[in-house]
């Protein structure tokens, strides 16, 4: 089976430049970098689209722009129309998740129409599409913007088309401290605390420490973590000297 190649977005008469900067970071994000513009309101290309989209200037440069959705589907085996509004067209309708498995699989050129801001896709663009893509959303307030359908059907393809996408906080974390390191704090804990009789009574102690190694045992703590408390608990030492 040919591996199908990424899809192509195409945002049919949009209305602001900023919006149109958005969908290509939104794109970009996600690994795609296809973009076709149909009759945008303002001509192209327009200043404000690359502030909004925040670096992702080579999809905005590599824009192609269209006079009509015809024309710039043209290539394209399958279309997809986004639209949360009947259109009493009676066509398959696809969440973007299951719109996603279809293109990944297919291994035919795909589009993605999104319709303008303010009104969303014409009946007759809708018509050149032979899927409907609608995003399920709250019935008492089923306003999704542009860039946020961009988001929500570039993510979906992401997931399955085998993209290398990074997860930056995950590789942020800190591996868990060694053993030793947790003890060292654990004793300079339990040292302030026993002239403090909080392991009063003594017939409780031993429980009381137990539960205490558990509490502090339980979130799994980097070495920055414990270096960090324990330079609390040494400020508080510092500051009970001070008082002697």
């Amino acid at each position: 089976m040919a591996v199908a190649p990424p899809p192509v977005f195409v945002l049919v008469r949009p209305q602001l430049g900023e919006n149109i900067g958005k969908a290509a970071r939104a794109m970009l994000n996600f690994g795609l970098s296809e973009m076709r513009l149909v009759a945008p309101r303002d001509g192209w290309p327009n200043p404000s689209a690359g502030p909004a989209a925040a670096g992702a200037d080579a999809v905005l440069e590599h824009a192609k722009v269209f006079d009509t959705v015809a024309e710039a589907v043209a290539d394209c085996a399958h279309v997809y129309a986004t639209t949360v509004r009947k259109r009493g067209v009676t066509k398959p309708v696809y969440t973007p998740d299951a719109a996603a498995r279809e293109i990944t699989t297919d291994g035919a050129r795909s589009a993605i129409l999104f319709g303008p801001e303010r009104s969303g896709l014409e009946t007759d663009d809708v018509a050149l599409a032979r899927t409907i893509i609608t995003v399920p959303v709250n019935p008492e307030f089923a306003s999704l913007n542009l860039a946020q359908a961009v988001v929500l059907c570039a993510y979906e393809w992401s997931k399955l088309a085998g993209e290398a996408l990074a997860q930056p906080t995950v590789e942020d974390l800190l591996p868990p401290a060694p053993q030793e390191q947790f003890e060292g704090m654990f004793a300079q804990l339990c040292a302030m605390l026993e002239p403090r009789d909080y392991f009063y009574p003594h017939s409780r102690a031993v429980a009381t420490r137990r539960t205490l190694r558990t509490m502090l045992t339980k979130p799994g703590w980097t070495h920055l973590e414990l270096r960090t408390f324990r330079g609390v608990l040494t400020t508080l030492a510092r500051d009970l000297e001070r008082r002697k």
